[in-house]
């Protein structure tokens, strides 16, 4: 299958630090290309992600990110130079209404972000030929007149995250500085259990900044260590030597990638249980979910409990090779289902970026229109 992969145009995939969907699509891409697909990848000329990348793209430009303009331009550029693809997988938030236009091959796009009025319009514009993925049930269930093709959780690459031994002596938290990702309530959290706190944390934007110097510098004591933004390496190593993950969100997050990162260190989440946070951790199990004010009786908690049990639920429920088999089972119905509908194969006027052989998918399943 010749699959077409469009990122935003403001981080390179991967990213080098903090960028949970950039990370997704570089998981993604080189899945396919595991399974032996051909894949290219439509993002910032910078982005090291070894899939074949669509000529003409200009570089990541993060002063520019959520601008229209920039990212109508990208793809504009992207689905020109898709032109070969069976499929073509939009990562993008306006890309599929352009994509409607300038495609021959079906357009699959995720809801990365929060179900809002305003994206719920963009959403419902682009439903009637575009297939629509939601990150979690809770994501789904916030707007029920929105048509979910499918629920497909988050994967990662569990195999080159490290097993940490929780014996740090203290709990971490690891996000972005501002108000819904509770970098404030851990703070209070931890004090309140008598237990040391690590925060890593993106802080770049001016809002990040702004929070950071009101809201969040004026907290920091003796409890609290500040360790900035992280790379890979040293996030996990946070993450693994600490007895829990801290994780007090303060809105409903479609998809906490940083929770299955904590699980495949082994460590355990503590958080609120919001958004879908119940759909990765299992109470008692993996981690507790409470109220804010609770979460402080759960660390001691989370500290007994079995790490192998958190590890293995990442590899079972949120690895990369899960994620990439419910994507090309789903690839595989539209592309028959567009085959079936009398779609020509003119693949062969233009000329074909896409080169190997074409893989064998997952047997195929019915194909839903709304939410499940």
């Amino acid at each position: 299958m010749r699959i077409g992969l469009i990122a935003a145009p403001w981080i390179p995939i991967p990213p080098a630090g903090y960028g949970g969907i950039e990370r997704v699509v570089d998981s993604l891409a080189r899945g396919f290309l595991a399974a032996g697909h051909d894949v290219m990848l439509a993002a910032a000329s910078d982005s090291s992600c070894p899939a074949p990348l669509v000529p003409g793209m200009r570089p990541s430009e993060p002063a520019e990110m959520g601008m229209a303009l920039s990212e109508l331009s990208h793809v504009i550029r992207a689905y020109d130079g898709l032109g070969d693809a069976d499929i073509i997988h939009d990562h993008t938030l306006a890309g599929p209404l352009v994509g409607r236009r300038a495609s021959r091959a079906p357009v699959v796009t995720t809801i990365h972000g929060p179900l809002i009025p305003a994206s719920a319009d963009l959403y419902r514009a682009m439903a009637g030929d575009t297939a629509i993925i939601a990150i979690s049930r809770d994501q789904a269930s916030k707007v029920p007149d929105v048509p979910i093709t499918r629920v497909i959780h988050h994967g990662m690459d569990v195999s080159a995250v490290p097993v940490g031994s929780g014996g740090g002596g203290y709990v971490c938290f690891v996000g972005r500085i501002c108000q819904d990702k509770g970098v404030v309530e851990a703070i209070e959290i931890a004090r309140r259990a008598g237990i040391p706190l690590r925060i890593a944390a993106k802080m770049r934007e001016p809002a990040e900044l702004d929070y950071f110097r009101s809201a969040v510098e004026p907290l920091l004591g003796t409890n609290e260590e500040f360790l900035g933004e992280l790379c890979d390496a040293d996030k996990y190593r946070l993450m693994g030597e600490a007895m829990a993950f801290l994780n007090p969100i303060q809105w409903s997050e479609p998809f906490g990638l940083v929770m299955i990162e904590s699980l495949s260190t082994g460590t355990p989440v503590v958080g609120t249980p919001i958004g879908s946070a119940p759909e990765i951790i299992d109470h008692g199990k993996t981690g507790y979910l409470a109220p804010t004010e609770e979460l402080h009786n759960f660390l001691p908690l989370a500290a007994a409990l079995d790490r192998s049990h958190c590890r293995d639920k990442a590899i079972k429920k949120f690895s990369t090779e899960r994620m990439v088999l419910n994507h090309l089972d789903l690839y595989t119905r539209l592309v028959e289902k567009s085959q079936g509908a009398g779609v020509p194969d003119d693949s062969h006027v233009h000329q074909n970026r896409f080169r190997g052989a074409v893989a064998q998918s997952p047997e195929p399943g019915p194909i839903s229109g709304r939410r499940p």
